[in-house]
């Protein structure tokens, strides 16, 4: 059996494992969102958002901020958007890359 025709058998198999199989994979996708690198100089709103402490109004301020000003030279440059606070950078800073 090929790995894809044993995964369907085991999902649709049983619901029950059917169910644990989807929410293994929606925690899976959900854990690359959360650790994948995010470029401020590139970065969509979307992209912004998986940040912790990011909602849509702040990732708007800082594509708005990028737009005017033009690409953040460093991860500390952040702090100029409104609403943006040396903690949040401090919380993100690991994920955040500007080149």
């Amino acid at each position: 059996m090929t790995p894809k025709i044993s995964l369907a058998a085991m999902c649709f198999g049983d619901p029950k494992n059917a169910y644990q199989q989807l929410i293994r994979q929606e925690n899976l996708a959900e854990q690359a969102v959360k650790s994948a690198l995010v470029n401020l100089n590139t970065a969509t709103e979307a992209e912004l958002v998986s940040l912790h402490g990011i909602g849509s109004s702040k990732a708007q301020a800082i594509i708005l901020y990028r737009e005017m000003f033009g690409n953040f030279n460093s991860i500390d440059d952040l702090a100029k958007v409104k609403g943006i606070g040396v903690k949040t950078i401090e919380k993100n800073r690991s994920r955040l890359r500007v080149r």
